[in-house]
Parts: C-alpha cells; structure tokens; sequence
C-alpha cells in the first residue's frame, strides 16, 4: 500500500509545536506500516517516532493511544506514548490522527531464529494476561465474521469457495468455549523489536488488538513468525510455543484448535489482503499478494496434528 503522507521539516516542526518537543534535527521514513506513514525524528537529542494514521478515525487511533498506556500501567513493555504540554496522546494533521511515541532502540529482523521466537511467545503469554479493558473490540475487521464480504466483491470466484470453505472448516472449534484475552492479532517480524544484545524483544503496533481468542494470537504468531515461503518450520512452531508455555498452559481444548485456529489466522490475513489489494485499493502490484499467505494457511489445514505438539 503507497505511503499517502510526504512530510517536510517544517510539517513536522509545526506538528510538534503542541509537544514540549523543540530542537528538530532531523527527520527519516520508516518503513513499514499497512494504513499508517511512520517517521524516525530526532529532537533535543532524542528520538521518537510520528505515526500518521491514514485511514483510521480519531476515535479509533485514541482507543490504540489509550491501550498503550494501559499496557504500560500493567508492566508490559510496549511503546510509550508522548503526550501535549496540556495532557493530549493524540493530535491531528491535515485531518488525519497522529500518535508520538518515544523510539525503541533495536532492530527489526525479516526472518527470526528460534531463540527469538521462544522470547515473543513468552511475551505473548504475558501479554494475555494483562487484564482487557472494557474498550478494548471484541471483533476483528478480517475476522471469520466478515468472510461474508467475499460474496459482495468476489462472488462466485474460486477466493469465494477457499475462504468460505475455510469457515465451514472452523466452525465446530468456534463452538467450543475456548479462553479469550488481551490479544495483538498481527503477530509478524515486522512488528517485533530485538534488542541489540538478542536477549529481549518488544511487541509494537497494536492497532489490532481484540479481545479474542488467545488460540488465534498463537496461531497469528505461527503463519507470521515461523513461516519459509509456503511452508511453516516446526522447529520454530515448537520455538514459540515453548516460550508461550512459560507464562500459559493451554488448554486441552486449544490445543485440539491450536491447529485449526492456525488455518483460520492465515486465512484472515489472506482475506484481508485480498479485498484490500484488489477491490479497497486496488493495486496491480500486489494484487496477488494474497497467495502467500492462502498457501501458509493450506499448508498448516495439511498437517498432522502432531506438527503443532510441543
């Protein structure tokens, strides 16, 4: 998705204005981000990072600036925000929301080592116990529930068959009453921080955080983080699953959705690439970016079930 936000110094330096932030330096696009233009800036020595959001309302991006500082009060290492001389986490430019948060020195990595993803699901199990605030969604915009959508702006497609095909499959584990919790629901490389020493990691961008299934975050965290092109690694499955067991133990019954659940977080991510590079904001360039993740998630439906053991 195009960066939608070009800042200049002087747009930066007025959006700061608000901030006891003064002495810009410099400033540098960071990469990444779906529906947000992230920049390194450099103030008064330090460094931050401004979070444009593109397609977020302001209600929306207030509930995220609220959960971080939540997250923060529960002793969960997670960005901190920075908030106006009169209190604000949230200001505007050009009508779009902005968050400023203190930068988290370390490095972002495409691919993991197993050692790494023992740590992140570690911290995913701390994170599932930090206890959910009432604001927090209860749904997710790329969840099962929406699947649906499919037959508006793709019906009677071979994408239409897979992924409602795939709702049929995950229907009777939706019935069963499995546990709920603080849940990040986009658990990729792209959002881990390792720190220098490869001792520490710390989770970012919450934009999708729900109350929800504690099995879909695990499963979320299996297809983004121990995936090699169209196959997942089950030394690293058995990698993150061992650091998630430090802090939880599953259930019986997640453990028999692990793998299931597994299928539909892939599926959901292929959904949501779908629709959005196609028919939300269509671009020719990723128009097939979806199937990456379509074979992620037919590759962990043909497991044993014995592939999601630890």
């Amino acid at each position: 998705m195009k960066q939608y936000s070009i800042l200049k110094k002087q747009d930066v330096t007025r959006i700061l204005m608000p901030y006891s932030i003064k002495n810009l330096t410099n400033i540098e696009k960071l990469s990444g981000g779906s529906e947000n233009t992230n920049y390194l800036i450099t103030a008064n020595n330090h460094h931050y990072v401004l979070s444009l959001f593109e397609n977020k309302s302001l209600d929306h991006v207030k509930v995220l600036a609220q959960l971080l500082l939540h997250l923060n009060e529960n002793n969960f290492k997670a960005s901190q925000t920075v908030s106006t001389t009169n209190g604000q986490t949230v200001t505007c430019w050009n009508k779009k929301p902005i968050i400023i948060k203190h930068f988290i020195e370390g490095e972002i990595m495409d691919t993991l080592p197993n050692h790494i993803i023992e740590l992140v699901g570690e911290a995913t199990g701390k994170l599932h116990q930090v206890p959910p605030p009432d604001y927090l969604p209860k749904t997710l915009d790329y969840g099962q529930e929406n699947f649906k959508l499919v037959n508006q702006y793709a019906p009677k497609t071979s994408f239409e068959d897979w992924i409602q095909a795939v709702r049929r499959y995950i229907q009777p584990y939706l019935k069963i009453d499995l546990p709920k919790a603080f849940t990040h629901s986009d658990l990729f490389c792209s959002n881990i921080i390792i720190s220098s020493d490869k001792k520490s990691v710390t989770i970012i961008d919450f934009e999708e955080s729900t109350y929800y299934y504690r099995v879909f975050d695990i499963g979320m965290a299996i297809i983004g983080l121990c995936s090699e092109g169209k196959v997942l690694n089950q030394k690293k499955v058995k990698s993150f699953l061992l650091g998630y067991k430090k802090e939880i133990k599953l259930t019986p019954d997640e453990e028999k959705a692990l793998q299931p659940f597994t299928v539909y977080a892939g599926a959901s991510m292929t959904f949501w690439r779908h629709k959005n590079f196609n028919y939300v904001y269509p671009n020719m360039g990723l128009n097939n970016h979806y199937k990456a993740l379509q074979a992620l998630a037919d590759y962990a439906k043909a497991q044993s079930s014995l592939f999601f053991k630890c």
